[in-house]
């Protein structure tokens, strides 16, 4: 078993015991464990073998003998059995936004809830509100969060729905029996959420072809199997559906199962109007629906299908009936970013706070990667729960970047390392950290991490206030949104925007899947503005660096150029801009 799946089972013991009701220091000493061993700077293998590990801080016999246990082992007696001491659905309530392991101890205890639908009926009775510690608001947000939760059981995060799509598109394509294969759907148009994963194949033998999709690796359970389609389940429960259509098919079948629905509507009636009909067999010449091979037109890409219809071609992740037409008609579709475009990211952290790797081992992965730079964004003291640094921790971290980058020099590469913090945005919009500190540091990202309560006019002024500080450069995940897990706080987003025009600060898209925060459907108004992008990782660990190609992604969906992107800019040209801020 790895560190991951280990440090997540300790969080896990920690919160069941809280649920016990056992001492707090005990419950604690769990979670400090598990992060512990996010951040170790070697493997935890190696420890475990020269019986080193009860040399960690926060790591004692008790805890050593467990983590020996699940690393050699794969189980622990101790967490199944204390699992298995509570009803299966307690867990899942700890889902609800707003919900810990104290509030959701006290509804089993004086409610008997232990599952979701026993959450809402006692909500519903507004017996919740009776409790102690309760009350009538906190019933309603906890009715709220169970809705939002029922809105997204259904949908993926589209970076999990890659990481299934992708081996499974080379097993596709290496078939002997595939001439063209894709996805299709919302993982193609690059939407943040997904519902399910569409592939499409062109085959003169789809039998073979279906029979070879349902056996591949990953596959769990088969839904459907005809002769040209299969739908089946995939681990994680993701439903992934293949079509397989005749190659002449193949780009008329693409465009139609790539939707979006409201884009395929224009894309019928476009036609229509030309005394044509389009639908995923082909384009026809004929003012009815039909599929006669005669009167198709030939088209060998879903290019030729838009310059059939009078367009220039569409991408698609443009697909979704918001301007790309008229755009297309003007043959003004804009060149969009490439994720190769980028030199680096702006807002990361490392194990100085709440990441996983040395500032070491940071430069090496990301130098070896190809980028220019990566800032070093560590969070600051009021993020408490993140470790985040005092200022004399902050000096120091400034030292020793500053020995790396020295030796990076003398070895003579360009990569460089910048220094930064993501400094909290307070409660009434100051930061925290002082002025004076701020200045010292190449990167300033501005976020807010707590006071998710308060309401839309003060979380709008925060953040104006933030943008408003010289020293900032960036608003960092502007409404600290979680996809499928919590909705993101009120602000004014508008108003925002035109304090970052105002002001020269640049605007986070936030490539962490579970945020991409802020909107891609909000960037058209910032551009408009003149707002500059900086697509950020927020990386914790090395591995995070590959966001950057899913941020591009989204930045694509919000018709984002190289131009628009601050860090596409080589590291020169980046330095100035970060100063261009400070002497306005």
């Amino acid at each position: 078993m790895d560190r991951d799946k280990v440090a997540e089972i300790l969080v896990e013991i920690g919160i069941l015991l809280e649920l016990k009701g056992e001492n707090p220091f005990k419950t604690r000493a769990y979670s400090n464990a598990a992060r512990a061993l996010e951040t170790l700077d070697e493997p935890l293998q190696t420890l475990i073998a020269e019986n080193r590990l009860g040399q960690i801080r926060g790591i004692g016999d008790a805890l050593q003998k467990k983590i020996c246990e699940l690393v050699t082992s794969g189980r622990l007696p101790y967490y199944e059995e204390l699992k298995a001491s509570f009803p299966a659905g307690l867990m899942a309530l700890l889902q609800v936004p707003g919900l810990g392991p104290k509030k959701v101890k006290v509804l089993y205890e004086k409610l008997g809830v232990a599952s979701m639908e026993q959450l809402e009926q006692v909500c519903r009775e507004g017996k919740v509100a009776l409790l102690a510690g309760f009350g009538e608001k906190t019933q309603n947000n906890i009715l709220e969060g169970i809705k939002f939760r029922s809105t997204t059981a259904t949908r993926h995060y589209l970076f999990r729905a890659l990481a299934l799509a992708d081996p499974i598109l080379d097993s596709l394509r290496a078939h002997p029996d595939v001439i063209r294969c894709s996805t299709a759907g919302s993982v193609r148009r690059c939407k943040e959420v997904i519902g399910d994963i569409d592939f499409l194949v062109s085959s003169q033998k789809p039998a073979e072809v279906i029979d070879f999709f349902t056996r591949l690796p990953g596959v769990t359970s088969v839904n459907a199997q005809g002769d040209t389609k299969a739908s089946v389940i995939l681990e994680g429960g993701i439903q992934a559906d293949l079509r397989v259509v005749s190659d002449k098919e193949f780009p008329f079948a693409l465009a139609y199962f790539t939707g979006s629905k409201e884009h395929n509507i224009v894309m019928r009636q476009r036609a229509i109007q030309r005394g044509l009909r389009l639908n995923e067999y082909g384009l026809f010449r004929s003012s009815e629906e039909t599929r006669d091979p005669q009167l198709l037109v030939p088209c060998a890409t879903e290019d030729d299908i838009f310059r059939e219809l009078g367009l220039a071609p569409i991408p698609p992740e443009l697909r979704e009936e918001i301007g790309e037409f008229a755009a297309a008609e003007r043959d003004e579709i804009p060149r969009l970013l490439e994720w190769t475009d980028l030199r680096g990211s702006l807002h990361n952290h490392s194990n100085w706070s709440d990441g996983r790797n040395t500032l070491a081992e940071i430069a090496t992965y990301m130098q070896e990667l190809g980028c220019s730079y990566w800032a070093i964004t560590d969070h600051s003291k009021s993020s408490f729960q993140a470790n985040g640094l005092q200022p004399e921790r902050l000096r120091s971290q400034l030292e020793e970047i500053r020995r790396l980058n020295q030796r990076l020099e003398d070895e003579g590469t360009d990569f460089r390392l910048l220094t930064g913090s993501e400094v909290d945005i307070l409660n009434e919009g100051k930061l925290d950290f002082e002025n004076d500190l701020l200045a010292e540091l190449e990167v300033v990202v501005a976020s807010i991490h707590h006071g998710f309560s308060q309401n839309e006019s003060e979380m709008t002024k925060r953040l104006i206030r933030a943008a408003e500080n010289p020293c900032v450069h960036i608003l960092g995940h502007m409404t600290g949104r979680l996809l499928l897990e919590r909705e993101g706080y009120k602000v004014d987003q508008p108003a925002v925007i035109d304090a970052c025009a105002a002001t020269g600060t640049w605007i986070e898209l936030n490539a962490s899947p579970l945020r991409f925060d802020m909107d891609w459907r909000l960037w058209a108004y910032a551009k408009s503005k003149g707002v500059k992008c900086v697509i950020n990782c927020d990386a914790h660990r090395v591995e995070h660096a590959g966001f950057l190609r899913l941020g591009a992604g989204i930045a694509r969906k919000a018709w984002l150029t190289k131009a628009d992107v601050i860090n596409t800019l080589p590291l020169p040209a980046l330095r100035q801009e970060l100063q261009r801020k400070r002497s306005r």
